[in-house]
C-alpha cells in the first residue's frame, strides 16, 4: 500500500486507514472479539498502517480490542484515538477540561497496551473549554513522551486555528465522501492553508454509496442510523439515484461502488487519508483495492459533472449531534 503524509506533518500512515468504530459501537451488536481481531490483524497484513478508535466506542472496549489486536505488531502501525466525552460516554456530554483530558489519555495507554498515542484527537468541540487550553494539555503530554501528535475531529474553521497557533494541529477528521462534501467550502482551503491532513470518517456514506443499503433495508434496533435523517426511508429512496450512477462509474472501470467513492477521496488531495470502517473481510478487502485504483482527469471530471447536478436529501446528523460539530 502506498504511503501519505498527514500534512505538513512527519506522520506517515498507509493511504487508507481502517475506521475500528463499527466493531464496538455505533452499527448494532458488537463484533465477535476474535473475529474483530483477526480483521485488524488482516488488514495490516494487507499494508493498513493507520487504525482509528476512540475512548468512547463502547466505552473503552474498542480501545482494548484494538490495543490486543495490534500487539504483535506495534511499532510498524499508528494508533488514532480520542477524548472529550464525560466518562467516554456520549449521551454524557462534553469533557475537554485539561485534567480529564491527561486522564483520559492515561487511561487510553492502559487500554491499547501502548507507550505513546500516535494521533490524539479531541472528539469534539468543547464550548466550555478554551481551545487554546485543550491544545495546551495535549502540547504537555506530548512533553511527556505519552502522545505523538495533536489532532481536531468535526471542529469549525476558528477553533482549529486558534488551537493551531498553541500546538500545530497534525490531522482534522471530519466526515467527507461524495455525499458530504460541505467540508470542500472552508475546511478543506484551510487544512492547505495550515498544512494540517484530513482523514475522512464514513468515506462510504455510512454504507450508502457500496449499494448494499435501498429503501427497505432494516436496520438493528441499536443501529445508529435510525435516528439520521439522511437514512429515513424515504431519504434512502431519493437518494438512490448517486447509488445507481456510482454503479454506472464502476462498470465502467472494473471497480466497484466503494472502489470508486474511495479512489475519489484519494485523488482530490495526496494529504486526505480516508479511514473506511466495515466487520467484513470480503468488504476489507474491496475497500483496500481502492488504493491501487487511478482515477484519470478525465473521470474526475466527469464524477464532478455528475455529482453537481445530483441534490442529496437528508440532513447527516438529528438536530442534537448536529449542534456538536462544526465549532
Amino acid at each position: 500500500m502506498k504511503m501519505r503524509k498527514l500534512g505538513k506533518s512527519e506522520l506517515e500512515v498507509s493511504a487508507l486507514g481502517f475506521g475500528c468504530m463499527g466493531l464496538s459501537y455505533g452499527y448494532g451488536p458488537a463484533t465477535d472479539r476474535s473475529t474483530a481481531v483477526a480483521l485488524i490483524r488482516r488488514a495490516y497484513e494487507l499494508g493498513v498502517t493507520f487504525f482509528d478508535t476512540a475512548e468512547a466506542y463502547g466505552p473503552g472496549s474498542n480501545e482494548e480490542l484494538l490495543g490486543e489486536a495490534l500487539a504483535p505488531f506495534r511499532s510498524k502501525v499508528v494508533i488514532a484515538t480520542k477524548f472529550g466525552f464525560r466518562n467516554g460516554n456520549v449521551a454524557e456530554g462534553l469533557d475537554s477540561r485539561p485534567e480529564n483530558i491527561r486522564a483520559v489519555a492515561e487511561a487510553s495507554l492502559k487500554r491499547l497496551k501502548t507507550e505513546v498515542i500516535d494521533l490524539f484527537y479531541q472528539h469534539r468541540v468543547d464550548p466550555t473549554v478554551p481551545v487554546e487550553d485543550v491544545a495546551g494539555a495535549v502540547k504537555d503530554l506530548i512533553a511527556a513522551g505519552k502522545v505523538r501528535f495533536f489532532g481536531m475531529s468535526e471542529a469549525g474553521v476558528e477553533s482549529i486555528r486558534r488551537a493551531h497557533a498553541v500546538l500545530p494541529v497534525t490531522a482534522l477528521q471530519s466526515e467527507y465522501s461524495m455525499w458530504w462534501r460541505e467540508p470542500e467550502a472552508e475546511l478543506l482551503p484551510l487544512l492547505e492553508e495550515l498544512g494540517i491532513g484530513l482523514v475522512p470518517f464514513s468515506p462510504l456514506g455510512k454504507g450508502f454509496l457500496t449499494g448494499a443499503i435501498n429503501a427497505s433495508t432494516q436496520f438493528d434496533s441499536s443501529d445508529f442510523r435510525n435516528v439520521v435523517p439522511r437514512f429515513a426511508e424515504a431519504a434512502r429512496k431519493a437518494n438512490q439515484g448517486l447509488v445507481d450512477i456510482l454503479g454506472d462509474m464502476a462498470s465502467a472501470k472494473g471497480a466497484t461502488r466503494a472502489q470508486i467513492a474511495l479512489a475519489w477521496l484519494l485523488a482530490r488531495q495526496p494529504w486526505i487519508v480516508p479511514i473506511p470502517g466495515t466487520t467484513k473481510l470480503h468488504r476489507l478487502e474491496e475497500n483496500l483495492g481502492a488504493a491501487s485504483l487511478e482515477l484519470s482527469a478525465t473521470d474526475l471530471a466527469d464524477i464532478e459533472a455528475v455529482l453537481s447536478g445530483i441534490q442529496i436529501e437528508g440532513h447527516r446528523y438529528p438536530p442534537h449531534l448536529q449542534a456538536r460539530v462544526g465549532r
